[in-house]
């Protein structure tokens, strides 16, 4: 727990760092950095994340120290909810960019699987057409017409939001929960 005089000589450093005292920021570095460091790896759990956060949180302090408000709580709240928050941030970056490169994924792998038979293509290729096209009929009726949509008439997320009157959010999750139920029905008939 910080005291009083801790909190004041933190306040303090805090000041002095706001007019570009760089002795006094490698002093609150020194005293904070572990902090900071174990409160980011507690929420992404990766050491190279980790580490990347922990050095934006300490140059966080050099460039807001100026806005730091002493009435409004303590140094030691200020760094760790500034930690905390870029963490979270982060973390929110991480999961959107695997979400975003599953979606991506997903979509490959249903444009190689839909690519329903044509006259005169072998006789696998067809049956792997009527086993495709067999799958998007056990498909919920609201993933089976978004995934007819996109793959069999051609028509974007974006259009096929705009025709059937909804959010393209709701479009989007549609298509990524239709392609992976594709997946697993396809998966075990190839």
């Amino acid at each position: 727990m910080h005291n009083d005089d801790q909190v004041s000589s933190d306040v303090l450093l805090i000041q002095k760092i706001s007019s570009g005292d760089r002795e006094a920021f490698e002093t609150f570095h020194n005293k904070y950095v572990n902090l900071v460091f174990s409160t980011v790896l507690k929420i992404l759990n990766n050491t190279a994340d980790t580490e990347d956060v922990t050095q934006n949180v300490m140059f966080m302090v050099w460039e807001k120290s100026p806005m730091f408000d002493a009435t409004r709580g303590n140094p030691l709240t200020w760094v760790s909810t500034m930690a905390r928050n870029k963490a979270i941030d982060k973390m929110r970056s991480i999961q959107r960019r695997n979400r975003l490169h599953e979606e991506a994924e997903a979509e490959i792998a249903i444009d190689e699987f839909l690519n329903v038979a044509r006259p005169g293509d072998s006789i696998e290729a067809s049956e792997q057409g009527h086993i495709i096209r067999s799958a998007v009929l056990k498909l919920n009726p609201e993933q089976r017409q978004v995934i007819e949509m996109s793959y069999f008439m051609g028509l974007t997320q974006l259009q096929i939001a705009e025709r059937t009157n909804t959010p393209l959010g709701t479009i989007k999750a549609r298509i990524r929960r239709g392609i992976l139920q594709l997946q697993k029905i396809v998966k075990n008939k190839f």
